[in-house]
């Protein structure tokens, strides 16, 4: 199946799933390609602002079959923050309000806050999100 953005003479943009391109343009030329909005039958397809990876086929039906390897991604998602995060520790509340009123310039930061500290940024409208911490060890557990 392939998705198109689909536009009709009015305007309208909406999306359209076809097996391939042959079949949109074989329903369109047949007039069964219907505007949700207003009926139109006058459709063409407009370039959409998505982009595709091109992958292999094993990629692509490890992909469909649900085959996500979970714990390489928390990985993943760990290393980057462990690299590109300052670690403040326990000073993650008052680091964090000192860049949320501007006294301290912005960056990722990491660290630690209380159930009471989490609260009172809550409260001051700081940004944060918490992050579990995975175990990796390398044994599986059931």
């Amino acid at each position: 199946m392939i998705a198109f953005d689909l536009e009709c003479a009015q305007g309208h943009i909406f999306e359209g799933w076809f097996n391939n391109i042959d079949s949109f343009e074989t329903q369109n030329d047949q007039d069964l390609i219907v505007c949700p909005y207003c009926n139109d039958k006058n459709i063409r397809r407009v370039i959409s602002p998505v982009t595709t990876k091109n992958s292999s086929r094993k990629e692509e039906d490890a992909v469909m079959k649900g085959a996500i390897d979970y714990r390489r991604l928390a990985r993943e998602v760990m290393d980057y923050i462990n690299h590109n995060f300052d670690d403040v520790g326990p000073d993650f509340t008052k680091e964090a309000l000192k860049m949320h009123y501007g006294v301290t310039e912005k960056k990722n930061i990491k660290g630690s806050a209380t159930a009471e500290e989490e609260k009172v940024m809550k409260e001051e409208g700081v940004e944060f999100f918490k992050v579990p911490v995975p175990n990796f060890d390398d044994k599986k557990k059931n």
